[in-house]
């Protein structure tokens, strides 16, 4: 049974998934499927970026291999999922973050719109 409910915003995380291999997007599948089902999603699952205001990055590891999906939760329900990308060095890219803080801006800036504010 889902607990929350996980969509992407725009193209962001289509763009990156289709290019990926199909054990790897069984593996980032399955990830999202925990983070929909599991009450408590486990830290190796889930993670926040720490001096971030409510950005998470969601961890997938295939072997030596490590990727990770940039998501926010907008409510207690819904995730949202946005920019993704294989992970080379230990901390994660600076420029990465400030990506995806811009795209959560835009999914902000855009449901204000929606809702006539």
């Amino acid at each position: 049974m889902k607990v929350r409910k996980v969509i992407a915003f725009k193209h962001y995380f289509e763009d990156f998934i289709l290019i990926q291999n199909t054990k790897v997007q069984n593996k980032i599948y399955k990830i999202i499927e925990a983070i929909e089902t599991l009450e408590r999603v486990p830290s190796n699952y889930l993670k926040h970026i720490v001096g971030t205001d409510g950005l998470y990055e969601a961890r997938i590891q295939l072997g030596s291999n490590i990727w990770r999906v940039f998501c926010f939760f907008d409510g207690e329900k819904l995730v949202v999922l946005m920019n993704a990308f294989q992970k080379k060095t230990q901390k994660t890219p600076k420029n990465e973050i400030a990506k995806a803080l811009k795209i959560m801006a835009e999914y902000y800036n855009e449901k204000l719109k929606e809702n006539g504010n």
